[in-house]
């Protein structure tokens, strides 16, 4: 029997009105997906405690991701400088910074205005007190320090902590003088907070111990680092819960593995010289790290460029101008005559490609700009 080819498309248009119906009706109810939450941007601000390599920040990064706390990005001009574990490792950690020297330089905004933070992680005085600088002085820079960031972001939230304890053996007063720093943070703080950009004391002294925590009585051994990402994290859990994320214009970097790297301690921040290197992708670079009536800090930078890992470096210099080092850390260096012979410490020798380590030592006299040559071994 023929059908009417008209009327059998219109019945099998007919059958089809409900599914379409049904369709646009579940498009018009079922709500679109959610948008990704904006994280929340938190900078680490300090010295080598915080930035080389900081390893607290790996710890802390990683706890929090354990735990649920997945949208937080950590921010900073500095990327990763070691640990050896995968983490956020973005900061203001700046090796040999003082406070005082970076509020008296408008360094922070800056960096400010690169990562844009909602959170601020604030280990900073370290170096202050290592130059004698009084805590009232200390205090003032902080109080500068919280100014810009709120002029930067009103609603920042500032953990701002009690310094570790100190002990180095070439400075014995030290200990006090972080003791002196520390019993008027507190009040400091009261008095700076407000409720739209409070203010919090985390206790990193309480029960720290230079001789169990530190490697040199200043800087976090691995039992430190434990130490200080355990302080740090119920006040941070806490800010998460208060901050509201502000818009960024940039993204930060992402986690990123790296090797571990050395610390160095003290003074101020200064140009740079230019790199010299040998055969290998050996590189170093002369930094003046802070100078004073007498003597002088050298900072020096030992960067693999090359495409595989080295086994060790080995940095000369000269020091033509009478100049005599007293302190070293984080490399062996002997000084014979006019020329300064550096090699690399048991645990920084071998940086894989486009890693970095540094060195650090004090000395007496006027500062030189040496030309520095690297040679891997």
């Amino acid at each position: 029997m023929s059908r009417n080819p008209v009327r059998a498309a219109l019945t099998a248009l007919a059958a089809l009105l409900p599914v379409l119906a049904l369709g646009l009706a579940l498009t018009a109810t079922t709500p679109p997906a959610a948008a990704a939450a904006t994280p929340v941007r938190v900078m680490p601000l300090g010295d080598s405690i915080t930035g080389s390599p900081g390893c607290w920040r790996a710890l802390l990064w990683n706890r929090l991701q354990s735990t649920g706390h997945t949208d937080v990005d950590f921010v900073g001009t500095l990327g990763p400088q070691g640990c050896g574990v995968p983490y956020d490792g973005d900061n203001e950690g700046h090796g040999g910074y003082l406070a005082t020297n970076v509020a008296n330089q408008n360094l922070l905004p800056g960096w400010l205005a690169a990562t844009r933070p909602d959170v601020v992680l604030m280990h900073f005085g370290t170096n202050d007190v290592w130059s004698n600088i009084a805590p009232a002085t200390i205090l003032a820079a902080y109080s500068k320090l919280v100014d810009q960031m709120r002029a930067a972001n009103p609603a920042t939230t500032v953990l701002v902590a009690k310094i570790i304890p100190m002990n180095p053996a070439s400075c014995p007063e030290c200990g006090q003088r972080t003791v002196a720093l520390n019993s008027l943070i507190d009040g400091w703080a009261a008095g700076k907070t407000t409720a739209a950009s409070p203010i919090v004391v985390v206790d990193q002294w309480t029960g720290f111990s230079t001789a169990a925590d530190t490697y040199d009585g200043v800087h976090p051994n691995a039992a430190g680092d434990q130490k200080m990402s355990d302080r740090w994290y119920p006040a941070l859990v806490a800010a998460l819960g208060r901050a509201t994320p502000g818009p960024t214009t940039s993204p930060t970097v992402s986690p990123t593995p790296s090797p571990t790297l050395s610390p160095s301690p003290t003074t101020s921040p200064s140009p740079t010289a230019s790199p010299t290197s040998a055969p290998g992708g050996c590189t170093a670079t002369w930094r003046l790290a802070g100078q004073w009536p007498g003597g002088f800090q050298g900072e020096v930078t030992v960067r693999n460029d090359g495409a595989a890992p080295i086994a060790g470096w080995t940095v000369r210099f000269p020091l033509a101008g009478g100049q005599r080092i007293s302190q070293a850390w984080s490399a062996d260096v002997t000084q014979s005559g006019t020329t300064v012979t550096a090699r690399n410490a048991s645990w920084n020798g071998a940086p894989p490609p486009a890693a970095q380590t540094t060195f650090g030592f004090l000395a007496e006299g006027t500062a030189p700009s040496p030309a520095l040559t690297c040679a891997p071994s």
